[in-house]
């Protein structure tokens, strides 16, 4: 069986569509017959209530699974999504950082829960994931970390606005610190162009410089500022529920196909 491939939807930056993206990526992958999980590894935990997840709902979080080491099942919960599971997140994730600072080998405790849970998988009854998509919080923090060692590769949304590229050096030295150590093997899957206005000409010309930065690492696909994508948490759905036609759900269904078209030229 082929092990899942973990993704980290990671930018320092916060409101640049990470959750948006984990959340209606995850539901396009689910909705093409691939088994989905997302770990909600920020403290707001906006990619559990966008997926209605309720605060009670939320015995056990990713906290549980990085500082106290529970089995990664014992938090998984379903989602309104087939195919589509998720470790929930809360406010306790703000502690991480104070509660592993003893820890030296505290940037593998998610990575551990994942391989762990993997092999476990390989030859028992558990579920068998395809994909494993990490919502990381606004900051290069201890959970950063865990999610860039854990993961196989990066996804990076980036907002088509003034400034887009500023801070973005700093989360490509953090990548390669990771590499030099953590990590070797982390690549850049891609980069996503997120809150595109194509009325406004800097959306372009940040698109424009972006391409010619990143080059073929940036996806096709440029997710569009839609109301539909911002008002689909509120209702605790994914926007390819809430209303699968709108622009941002028709864009996310393509963020998809290249996300796969990509995986599938890797292993050719």
């Amino acid at each position: 069986m082929a092990k899942p491939r973990i993704f980290a939807v990671v930018n320092q930056k916060g409101g640049v569509g990470k959750t948006t993206t984990s959340i209606n990526l995850g539901t396009a992958l689910a909705a093409v017959g691939r088994r989905v999980l997302i770990v909600d590894f920020d403290a707001q935990g906006n990619a559990s209530t966008g997926l209605g997840i309720s605060r009670a709902e939320r015995l056990q979080t990713s906290y549980d699974l990085v500082v106290d080491r529970i089995p990664l099942e014992e938090a998984v919960l379903s989602t309104i999504v087939p195919r589509l599971d998720i470790i929930p997140g809360d406010e306790n994730l703000s502690g991480v950082e104070t509660e592993l600072a003893g820890d030296a080998h505290r940037s593998y405790r998610l990575k551990e829960a994942l391989q762990t849970y993997i092999a476990r998988a390989e030859t028992g009854d558990l579920v068998k994931y395809d994909y494993v998509l990490i919502d990381c919080p606004p900051s290069l923090s201890a959970l950063t970390m865990n999610a860039m060692t854990a993961a196989d590769a990066l996804l990076v949304p980036l907002q088509c606005e003034f400034l887009a590229l500023e801070g973005l050096s700093q989360l490509l030295r953090t990548v390669e610190v990771v590499r030099s150590g953590l990590n070797p093997t982390l690549e850049i899957q891609g980069v996503v162009l997120t809150m595109y206005d194509r009325r406004n000409s800097l959306s372009d010309q940040v698109a424009n410089e972006v391409r010619s930065f990143f080059g073929s690492k940036v996806y096709n696909t440029v997710i569009p500022r839609n109301v539909r994508l911002s008002e689909a948490p509120s209702f605790g759905k994914p926007a390819l529920l809430y209303d699968y036609r709108c622009p941002g759900s028709e864009a996310y269904i393509r963020l998809a196909s290249e996300v796969l078209q990509r995986e599938k030229a890797r292993v050719a």
